[in-house]
């Protein structure tokens, strides 16, 4: 037992190098997302795209410092977001021009022209599908009648049929079909089994549960936490910094892991004080203006985390504080889950079922992931005395930390 803590510590150190390692800036995005914004007209139609910078790094570009760069981009959204008409791509009527946009994003904005032929108007979007196969691009449909609606374009559904008439303005023509409730229950399963991020902090989690209640306590704090600021953050009641948000995001998972190890390893008073430290350095290094997090913020979390070590520290049952840490994180997390819809405007009728239909596949998502989790966890518990068990939480633990180390630090500072 008296080699546990150095354990913990070369795994979390080796977990760490092997992540950093990675040469790609990529290894730091979170979901790939893009937005484009369509509003129809009798002749075509007005079309605006938004894509974060960060993600312009798979192609290898900064559009923000070679101005060639940027209208290489430029013709590359316009050549993979294409309106046609009966099969026949409406051609652009001039070179997209760079618009104003928000910090970290790039906006391109360009006009099409539809020929006289007749057949159904369709989206398609092929933009970053070989680089990220993953990537989920928000399309916005706009209709000369106003009619909004929104789909979610992906690799395994790159189109979008609007109908002979667009957005609805023909009262006998086919309406074009937003994503369904059911379409947003799946998004959110996906999002969260394809979320490292998210998953690495519910694993965590549960690698130190020592009962289902404590599992119940530590699922409800994290569901009812991110719930709430999924819905605030998407009624646009709230709109945190999404860089910080992700960065954080990380920090909650180094945490929770370190806070295994700690526990494992006899809640010695040095991790307490050096996480404490590092904190007030990196909140230093804000107020010179490096890194993506206030330097509110890191005071404000060395100062949560100096708290929350004192509290456990003299708690003969942590369980309690855990969960009330899982609630607190939530929070955070819920802020990263809302990223993907608070960016499409929807109107109310729109924005309901898309909020309650992502919620509740996020939800399912992570069900389906403790009632995997939770047994093998159990079955590994009655094994020779439960060694196995201990091994696999101890190197877990370190293992998750090194990895949302990185995260934090990759996401405060890129």
């Amino acid at each position: 037992m008296t080699n546990r803590p150095a354990r913990i510590v070369g795994a979390a150190v080796l977990a760490a190098i092997a992540v950093a390692a990675v040469p790609d800036p990529a290894g730091a995005h979170g979901r790939s997302l893009s937005w484009s914004s369509w509003r129809l007209t009798d002749e075509g139609a007005h079309v605006r795209v938004r894509v974060p910078l960060l993600e312009l790094t798979r192609l290898g570009v900064d559009p923000t410092a070679d101005p060639s760069a940027g209208r290489s981009i430029a013709r590359q959204l316009a050549a993979q977001m294409q309106l046609t008409r009966g099969g026949e791509p409406c051609g652009a009527t001039e070179e997209p021009w760079p618009s104003a946009a928000p910090a970290g994003q790039v906006v391109y904005e360009w006009r099409v022209r539809c020929g006289g032929g007749a057949g159904p108007l369709t989206i398609t979007s092929s933009f970053l599908l070989d680089e990220a196969p993953s990537h989920l691009h928000f399309a916005r449909v706009e209709g000369s009648d106003g009619v909004i609606r929104e789909r979610i374009l992906s690799d395994a559904a790159p189109s979008w049929s609007l109908g002979e008439s667009g957005a609805g303005d023909d009262a006998t023509g086919p309406k074009p079909a937003g994503t369904s409730f059911a379409g947003y229950v799946a998004l959110g399963i996906e999002h969260i089994a394809t979320g490292w991020d998210h998953l690495a902090f519910v694993l965590a989690l549960l690698l130190l549960a020592a009962s289902l209640r404590e599992v119940a306590g530590l699922v409800t704090g994290f569901t009812v936490a991110h719930s709430v600021t999924l819905a605030l953050a998407v009624l646009g009641v709230v709109r945190p910094e999404p860089a910080a948000v992700e960065a954080l995001i990380g920090f909650s998972i180094a945490l929770v892991a370190a806070e295994n190890g700690w526990l494992l390893g006899g809640r010695g008073r040095a991790l307490p004080w050096i996480v404490s430290a590092a904190l007030l350095g990196m909140a230093g290094l804000a107020l010179a203006g490096l890194g993506a997090v206030p330097a509110g913020a890191l005071a404000g979390l060395a100062l949560f985390s100096r708290c929350h070590f004192a509290l456990l520290e003299r708690a003969a049952r942590p369980a309690p504080l855990r969960a009330a840490v899982a609630f607190a994180f939530g929070l955070i997390h819920g802020f990263g889950f809302a990223g993907i819809l608070a960016e499409l405007a929807l109107p109310t009728d729109r924005l309901v079922p898309a909020l309650l239909g992502f919620n509740v596949g996020v939800e399912l998502g992570q069900l389906a992931i403790v009632a995997v989790a939770w047994p093998a966890l159990r079955g590994l518990a009655r094994i020779a005395a439960g060694r196995p068990h201990r091994v696999l939480t101890e190197l877990g633990s370190a293992a998750i930390c090194g990895l949302g180390l990185f995260w934090f630090l990759a996401r405060t500072f890129e």
